[in-house]
C-alpha cells in the first residue's frame, strides 16, 4: 500500500518541500510523519500547495541567475575553516555545516543556508575536502574546503 503525502522539508532522494509524493505506508508512518517531514495529502492542502508553488516560481526565475553567479563565486576560491587539531592532523570533532556557512559569509560576504551544504563523509581531518552546496533546484556548487589548524593547536 502507498500513502500520498505533501513534503514539508527537503528529503534526500525523495523531493523538496512542497512536493506531492507517494511512499509506502511504513515509511510514511515510521519516518516521515513522526519527524514532521511531511503531512497527509488533502484537497485543501493541494490548493494551498498550488499557491505556494506559483509564488515560488515567480521568485525562482530571478534567483536562478543569482544562484549561478553565487556558484561561480564559491567555486572561484576555496573556503577556509580553522579548527583545533591534534598532532596527527585529526580534528577534535568535525567541521559543521554552520561553520562552513559562516566562513562563506566572511570570505564572500554572501549568506548561504547551512542546510544546503552537503558532505560525502564527515570532515574530521586537516587538509582539502570537496563539498557541495545546493544553491537552487538546478544549481549545485562544488566547493573546495580547506581545513587548517587553529592557533594553539598541536598540529
Amino acid at each position: 500500500m502507498t500513502t500520498k503525502l505533501i513534503l514539508t522539508s527537503e528529503v534526500s532522494g525523495l523531493g523538496t518541500a512542497g512536493d506531492v509524493v507517494e511512499v509506502k505506508d511504513g515509511y510514511a508512518r515510521n519516518f516521515l510523519l513522526p519527524r514532521n517531514l511531511a503531512t497527509p495529502w488533502t484537497k485543501g492542502g493541494q490548493r494551498q500547495l498550488d499557491q505556494i508553488v506559483a509564488a515560488r516560481a515567480k521568485r525562482a526565475i530571478a534567483s536562478l541567475e543569482e544562484a549561478q553567479a553565487l556558484r561561480d563565486l564559491l567555486q572561484s576560491k576555496p573556503v577556509v575553516v580553522s579548527e583545533r587539531a591534534g598532532e596527527n592532523g585529526r580534528l577534535f570533532g568535525a567541521v559543521t555545516t554552520a561553520e562552513i556557512a559562516e566562513s562563506v559569509k566572511e570570505l564572500h560576504g554572501k549568506d548561504i543556508d547551512r542546510r544546503t551544504v552537503e558532505f560525502t563523509a564527515p570532515v574530521k581531518a586537516l587538509g582539502e575536502h570537496k563539498i557541495t552546496v545546493r544553491l537552487h533546484e538546478d544549481v549545485v556548487a562544488h566547493v573546495l574546503l580547506q581545513v587548517v589548524a587553529a592557533k594553539g593547536s598541536k598540529a
